[in-house]
């Protein structure tokens, strides 16, 4: 059950975290359903580019968030303009490595936002 709410708390995340891109259309835009399907359409493509911290999504004490939605949030600020650099972006994950996972929070979520940055291009 904590992994259904889990899951269900980091899916929302990356919709809330889309949403700007949502907004930016003007209010003709936000209300037809194509664009509704592209910012859904945003936020699962962030959670897979995010795939890497996707096994880290429990809590750690005294933070906010996990991994992943720090990561999904990350890449929604790329998007949609609110930063241009996936090191700032990222600048609130981990960079302590973490026990059977390659890489540290912050280096897998300054690659996916690279790959962000590449695709926007």
């Amino acid at each position: 059950m904590k992994l259904a709410t889990k899951l269900t708390t980091a899916i929302a995340v990356a919709v809330i975290g889309a949403t700007p891109l949502a907004m930016a259309g003007g209010a003709l835009a936000s209300s037809s359903p194509s664009h509704a399907n592209s910012a859904s359409t945003n936020a699962k493509r962030y959670g897979k580019v995010c795939a890497a911290e996707n096994a880290l999504q429990t809590h750690t004490a005294g933070q906010n968030g996990t991994p992943f939605s720090k990561c999904v949030t990350a890449m929604a600020q790329l998007a949609n303009g609110t930063t241009t650099s996936p090191a700032k972006a990222c600048a609130t994950e981990s960079k302590k490595a973490v026990a059977g996972q390659k890489g540290t929070p912050y280096s897998d979520c300054v690659a996916a936002g690279a790959k962000v940055l590449a695709s926007k291009h």
